[in-house]
């Protein structure tokens, strides 16, 4: 159908007038003809060559340290692990690899990695959720200082928290045990502020006084009505998290004491010499940490992209 065809009275009629005068299929047609005109698609402007240029480049800037770790872990001596020739991948990945694998104790580091992670991300989640789902649809007294003052803690580096949290581990008995990694992380302030925000603008009221009309008990109601509408930002929230448990280094290192081989990344760092560093080994040890996170974001990537998306759009 021409353009002269959906003209009326010398205006180009919109799609909603043209869909009700002739059919979906001439307004998804006049859709495409007037986008191809304009240069555009159902997501906006095509890029040029300069958009396509700088994520090119982002995606090298960011694969390079993965492919530099890949090549040195590949190589057959230690006098080709620096320079020019480290960018050059060598035979002998599988058996530098095979090598890690038997000096970290692979297996026992990962499963004590994956409970770190997964118990400190549920309940993490399952906190902050409860808690963002106070500040937000509760009224009490006190509610924005004690906001405030959630908000305030993440202004504190972790390093100033360390010793006394050294302190009350070593006093606890937890010293050398994975418990004394996984309870300093069962809630955090990022989780709480995340969590409110969301819900502040996701979860309207009326929603909650229905249920509460229902009979639904407080309890009950944050159950039914609040973690459903939490669903899309707590699991962002939850593969944040485990990703950042999973890296975690800085406090398993100081608190594992010798126990170091019940975590990927002390373990990992734990094949470094005292006088001498085969970095074959040690980026062998690297990338059998991250490859478990690599096939984390292979299946799970898009659902951490929505859960961006939905929590970063107002409305």
């Amino acid at each position: 159908m021409s353009d002269s065809t959906i003209q009326s009275d010398g205006r180009q009629l919109g799609v909603p007038a043209l869909e009700q005068t002739y059919g979906k299929s001439v307004a998804r047609a006049a859709t495409h003809s007037r986008a191809a005109k304009l240069g555009v698609t159902s997501e906006g402007r095509h890029p040029g060559w300069p958009s396509y240029l700088a994520l090119v480049v982002s995606l090298l800037v960011f694969v390079f340290p993965l492919y530099y770790a890949l090549s040195i872990a590949s190589q057959d001596s230690p006098s080709n692990q620096y320079g020019v020739r480290a960018l050059i991948p060598g035979a002998s990945l599988l058996r530098n690899l095979g090598r890690a694998f038997g000096e970290i104790k692979f297996w026992q580091a990962l499963g004590g990695t994956f409970t770190v992670a997964t118990v400190v991300s549920i309940s993490t989640v399952f906190f902050s959720t409860l808690a963002g789902y106070s500040f937000a649809k509760l009224r009490f007294r006190g509610r924005n200082v004690l906001l405030t003052m959630v908000v305030a803690t993440m202004t504190i580096p972790q390093q100033l928290s360390v010793v006394p949290l050294y302190i009350m581990a070593n006093k606890a008995g937890l010293y050398g045990n994975l418990l004394a990694v996984i309870i300093p992380g069962l809630v955090s302030a990022f989780g709480v502020f995340w969590m409110t925000q969301y819900l502040t603008d996701a979860l309207p009221y009326e929603l909650i006084e229905a249920a509460r009309v229902d009979g639904c008990s407080m309890i009950r109601t944050f159950w039914s009505v609040g973690m459903p509408a939490a669903r899309p930002a707590a699991s962002m929230l939850f593969l944040f998290t485990f990703i950042g448990q999973w890296t975690n280094y800085f406090w398993p290192m100081l608190v594992l004491g010798a126990n170091k081989n019940s975590m990927l990344t002390t373990a990992a760092a734990a094949l470094k010499g005292a006088y001498f560093t085969d970095y074959t080994i040690v980026m062998s040890g690297v990338i059998l940490t991250t490859f478990p996170l690599v096939l984390l974001f292979a299946f799970a990537g898009r659902q951490l992209v929505a859960g961006i998306m939905a929590g970063a759009v107002k409305g």
